[in-house]
């Protein structure tokens, strides 16, 4: 198994975000032509206030937000728009960790119109790809993790989320 997520809030546990988790992430790896079986990702399902202290910890932001994501090595790409360094199979299986909260993503969701569970494997996606380096900081990588994304969920049957 790919991912191995921590129920810290229950109010996620009716959505079966460690499902969710483990097809969002698989996808993203195969897509990307990885093996899923030769990583590791942790997910923690938490709220806000679990993820305000988290992003106020690691990035200065006191406030909640919907996802974090904690690469266990830096795979960012040196030239804008240009491909990060791939996971090597065989070593350190641990691709990094993710935070994703309740209320955020609930709330977000509703605000789109979307059903909850469709913008959840979104962020995990988005999440996932952090963990292997993409970025969006400036404008080519953004567009490279954009693009990635909307392939990933048009594979698992979403909409463009952009």
């Amino acid at each position: 198994m790919l991912t191995e997520t921590i129920i810290e809030d229950t109010r996620w546990s009716g959505l079966d975000l460690a499902g969710l988790a483990e097809r969002a992430a698989c996808a993203t790896l195969a897509h990307l032509g990885h093996d899923p079986g030769a990583f590791e990702i942790s997910v923690l399902a938490c709220d806000d206030a679990r993820i305000a202290a988290l992003n106020a910890d690691f990035r200065d932001k006191p406030q909640p937000t919907n996802v974090l994501s904690w690469p266990a090595e830096e795979r960012g790409a040196e030239n804008e728009g240009g491909l990060p360094d791939p996971p090597v199979s065989g070593a350190d299986p641990e691709l990094g960790d993710i935070a994703i909260a309740f209320e955020t993503c609930r709330r977000e969701a509703e605000a789109a119109e979307k059903p909850l569970q469709d913008h959840v494997t979104h962020l995990i996606v988005h999440a996932v790809l952090h963990l292997l380096g993409y970025d969006h900081m400036r404008d080519k990588d953004a567009t490279l993790m954009e693009r990635t994304e909307v392939e990933i969920l048009g594979k698992l049957g979403l909409d463009d989320p952009y």
